[in-house]
């Protein structure tokens, strides 16, 4: 059954502490994502935020296959969590059975008994920071009232995280997400170097410091300093 506007003001009106409220960070996401979980009634949920080397790392899940598939998207650099992350756009499948997109995310979905995905893009300062997705076992497509629902709970996880990231008491998570963030500028930065050296695009740049950091077991942060002093620019 189709979940109703008014299911959806309830949940959120749960919530509403967290729009106003800058404390547990870990704990408020995890929040989020129960109740994303239960107001869909599927059959996984999750939630993702980048960290300093700017891949996505599962900071909240409903169960274990979900983990695992998070896990796997990490790995192979694909996915519907890394396409919405990404594109910055919700991305939706209504059967990863047929699903072409992600070859190896797809079919390990399928084995765990996940069939459909939605996933959307966490926005912070006009970029994307994380993702929030949910999983049904059976295929189905999705509506424009569940996409709107997700896109909601996401906006509600973005306002949490900013609401927290200025607050002077940030918590574990929120310092790791801000690390993240201080490291994105670096790396877009590097990125912008390699471009102008190597003529070569951003994904191709960042894609080439993840081999270097991989190759020599080092964080792709520590890689997108040494190009930028190579290139003196710091």
């Amino acid at each position: 059954m189709p979940m109703s506007a008014h299911e959806v003001r309830q949940a959120l009106h749960e919530l509403g502490d967290l729009r106003y409220a800058a404390g547990n960070l870990d704990e408020a996401l995890r929040r989020i994502v129960q109740c994303t979980h239960d107001l869909f009634a599927v059959d996984g949920a999750s939630l993702m935020l980048i960290d300093p080397d700017q891949l996505l790392r599962s900071v909240a899940d409903s169960d274990e296959r979900v983990g695992y598939l998070e896990e796997l998207q990490i790995h192979h650099g694909e996915g519907p969590c890394i396409d919405a992350f990404d594109d910055k756009e919700l991305v939706h499948a209504a059967d990863l059975a047929a699903e072409r997109r992600w070859p190896a995310f797809s079919p390990a979905a399928v084995d765990r008994g996940l069939r459909a995905v939605l996933a959307s893009p966490i926005p912070y300062n006009q970029m994307a920071i994380g993702v929030v997705a949910v999983f049904s076992a059976k295929a189905h497509p999705w509506s424009p009232e569940g996409e709107l629902a997700l896109i909601a709970f996401t906006d509600l996880a973005a306002l949490t995280i900013a609401n927290t990231m200025q607050s002077e008491q940030r918590g574990e998570l929120a310092t790791q997400l801000q690390r993240a963030l201080d490291a994105r500028v670096l790396i877009e930065q590097a990125k912008g170097a390699l471009v102008a050296r190597d003529r070569v695009t951003p994904g191709e740049a960042f894609e080439q410091m993840r081999r270097r950091a991989r190759a020599e077991r080092r964080r792709v942060v520590e890689i997108a300093r040494e190009i930028m002093i190579t290139s003196g620019k710091q």
